[in-house]
């Protein structure tokens, strides 16, 4: 009884020295308790999460530079194309010890890796982004490190094998597991976090791999970053389990969705099965939380191929894309991608430049797609109705008195597709000429060719 006794004492004793983080462990020291001053005014036109338009940044093929200088040369053409969200890919220097120069292993979360600038150029990126009514997110890797970053002091912030051997996780040598066992490692990440969002006035963060920290993790860490006065920050969560939409994460990404277009492109599966992931991407979601779709990606570019190789050339991924940034999600754009960059901009990402002065016709287009769907509050968070068939990506969205309708041949061949009744008999006109349009029962649509009307 007596040991019990001194036991509730020791814990009452701990607890009115540290806060309890949300596994029950106390936090260490007041690390989280103290930040930097914050560095300018909070953006306060950070976009509702159903209204973003994501533009990923390369920092390292973006520009012939290479660094945030060259990418803020460029901020008026990704305002020009329609985003609203610039995503930074790490921006932190990179591990020597067995690395393959991969920016997703980080050797310190507060430094800025030297071959993009300063701290002073971050800002300066911030800043113009901010000017121009743009968000910033960073890209943060927090389920591993580089070999070689301080944290290595702490050997019990990392996971290690029975001979104490600290290991990396899923087979990627160049990295360190980190322990979310370990209150401190936990705290002190959540306070690098923080670091940013006062230091350089980001708006949020894309948070790598997010399915390998455990939710509770990021339960905690975006709970402590809501309440950040003055912020309104987005969260990505890289990872698609539906806990992640339970800690807080504005977006999961569509890895699935991604690959099901893949499959109907190049495999010939049924266009339906996009029906299925407007269902599934979206269990547990609330209060419009998204799930982030795509044609490429840093990854996907590298390893699969363009958005022209994989979606049958200019034609083909434009109809993808309408897909995309139309059915039900939040569009994400890769740096080169509304250029048509016919090569691929491989790992890690060395060896090629965009070159912005081709195909301004794909640029073009993609500009006026963009343009639609931020005019459009039924395409941004109207009701869903789909019509698609083993070819065709059809639907309408459904906003107060706006309705949208959207027909996408995602096939290289003719195709007839027969518009419900309801449907064919309402008024329209084209969504981007404002022509009136009569539908028939059918409409004959070439090889990947869309059609965009508004009632």
């Amino acid at each position: 009884m007596k040991r019990s006794i001194i036991f509730l004492l020791l814990i009452a004793v701990s607890f009115s020295i540290s806060p309890v983080n949300a596994i029950g462990q106390t936090s260490g020291p007041a690390r989280n308790e103290k930040h930097p001053p914050q560095y300018g005014k909070p953006f306060n036109h950070v976009p509702d999460r159903r209204d973003a338009t994501i533009y990923q940044v390369n920092m390292r093929v973006f520009s012939k530079e290479g660094d945030f200088k060259g990418v803020a040369k460029r901020l008026d053409s990704i305002k020009a194309l329609g985003a609203n969200l610039i995503y930074l890919m790490p921006i932190y220097p990179v591990g020597v010890l067995k690395s393959t120069n991969s920016p997703y292993c980080v050797k310190d979360y507060l430094g800025i890796n030297t071959e993009f600038g300063t701290l002073k150029d971050l800002r300066a990126l911030v800043d113009g982004a901010h000017k121009r009514n743009m968000a910033v997110m960073l890209d943060w890797v927090g389920n591993h490190t580089s070999f070689d970053n301080p944290w290595m002091k702490n050997k019990d912030w990392y996971k290690r094998d029975s001979t104490g051997k600290i290991i990396s996780p899923n087979g990627w040598n160049d990295i360190a597991q980190l322990n979310f066992a370990n209150a401190d490692m936990r705290a002190t990440m959540i306070s690098d976090m923080k670091y940013w969002v006062y230091t350089a006035n980001v708006d949020g963060f894309r948070c790598d791999y997010s399915d390998g920290p455990p939710v509770d993790f990021w339960k905690q860490a975006i709970d402590s970053l809501r309440n950040i006065p003055g912020h309104h920050l987005l969260m990505l969560a890289e990872g698609q389990r539906a806990a992640n939409y339970t800690a807080g994460f504005d977006y999961n990404f569509g890895f699935n969705f991604f690959e099901d277009l893949e499959a109907v492109y190049k495999k010939d599966k049924s266009v339906q099965s996009i029906d299925s992931l407007n269902v599934a991407n979206y269990v547990g979601t609330s209060d419009g939380q998204q799930t982030v779709r795509y044609v490429t990606n840093h990854d996907v570019n590298s390893s699969d191929g363009t958005p022209l190789e994989l979606f049958g050339g200019k034609k083909g991924s434009m109809a993808a894309f309408v897909a995309v940034a139309y059915m039900k999600g939040v569009p994400m754009i890769y740096n080169g991608q509304e250029v048509g960059t016919p090569y691929r901009l491989k790992f890690p990402f060395t060896s090629e430049k965009i070159d912005w002065a081709v195909n301004p016709d794909v640029t073009a287009e993609y500009k006026k797609i963009i343009a639609f769907r931020n005019a459009s509050n039924a395409i941004r968070r109207g009701n869903l109705t789909s019509y698609t068939n083993q070819d065709i990506c059809a639907f309408t969205k459904e906003a107060g008195s706006e309705k949208v309708l959207v027909i996408s041949n995602l096939r290289n061949k003719p195709v007839t597709f027969t518009v419900p009744a309801a449907v064919a008999s309402a008024s329209w006109k084209n969504a981007f000429t404002g022509a009136k349009t009569t539908l028939s029962s059918t409409v004959n649509l070439e090889p990947y060719s869309y059609m965009v009307l508004k009632n």
